[in-house]
Formats: structure tokens, C-alpha cells, sequence
């Protein structure tokens, strides 16, 4: 009877956790540990999963679709967010390989371009290419999209 409470509220627990945005199970697990013991912990995440609530693989595909629409980062970069989530590597490695790095540091630049309106080339360049890089894009996609947003500004490269 107890153990049945203690995991109703585990549980309870586990869902308004994962009411605000998707989690990965290593999230959840980590939320619930310091309240709830081992088994209760994997008792709510098993039931979760069977649920459907709670996957691995649609959470690290969100996660990457979510990062190329709203806040575009590299594929590397997506990757190395998702492992810190506790997804695992080949979950996290297969989630990223849908990005495009040169369409999500073309749409990333753009933004800072849009900054830049009456700057000279140099400080351009600067700006957007540290923009870029922050962002965990390449060198070689960097230099592509900071040309390729100068030249579409009308000015030459």
C-alpha cells in the first residue's frame, strides 16, 4: 500500500515534469532520484515509456527539429546537447544527422545580418562569423555563409 502511494506520486511527479516541454528518461530519472527510491524511479519510467510519454528517439528528433527552427545550431552542436541530456549516442548521432549545417547557418547568419545593416565588411565578417561559430558551425560553413549573406546584400565579396 505504501509502496503503491509512493509511486503514484512519483509518478505524478514524472508528469508535471514532463507537462512543460519533452524529457529525455535520463532527465526524469535524474528529477526523481533524490525524492524516490531506484525501483520506484524505474517503476515510473518503464510506465511512462509503455505510455508513450516518454521515448528517447522522438525527444532527441524534437529536440533537434526545435533547434534548426527556432535557434539554429550545428549538427555537432545538437548532438553534444543531447548526449548532456542523457540521450545516447547513437539516438543523439542519428537525431542530428537530419540537420543541414549550411541551412542552419544560413538562417542563423541572416538573423545577425540583419544587425549589421550599414556595417563595413570587416566588422561584418567579424560579427557574423563569431555569431556563427558560437553556434558550432565549421570554419569552411562559416566563411561559405558570411559570403554568402555579403553578397546578397548587394555588396560583392
Amino acid at each position: 500500500m505504501d509502496e503503491e502511494k509512493t509511486l503514484e506520486k512519483a509518478t505524478s511527479l514524472a508528469l508535471r515534469y514532463i507537462s512543460y516541454r519533452p524529457r529525455s528518461e535520463a532527465e526524469v530519472r535524474s528529477r526523481l532520484r533524490p525524492k524516490h527510491p531506484g525501483q520506484i524511479v524505474e517503476a515510473v519510467v518503464q510506465r511512462l515509456k509503455e505510455q508513450g510519454l516518454l521515448d528517447d528517439r522522438a525527444f532527441a528528433h524534437a529536440w533537434s527539429q526545435s533547434r534548426a527552427n527556432s535557434r539554429p545550431r550545428s549538427a555537432a552542436l545538437v548532438r553534444r546537447e543531447l548526449l548532456q541530456k542523457g540521450v545516447a549516442h547513437e539516438t543523439a548521432q542519428a537525431a542530428a544527422s537530419t540537420l543541414d549545417d549550411e541551412e542552419s547557418a544560413y538562417s542563423a547568419g541572416q538573423r545577425a545580418a540583419r544587425t549589421l545593416a550599414g556595417a563595413d565588411y570587416t566588422t561584418f565578417r567579424r560579427r557574423v562569423w563569431g555569431y556563427l561559430h558560437r553556434r558550432g558551425f565549421s570554419q569552411a560553413v562559416v566563411r561559405r555563409t558570411v559570403r554568402r549573406l555579403w553578397e546578397e546584400r548587394g555588396m560583392g565579396g
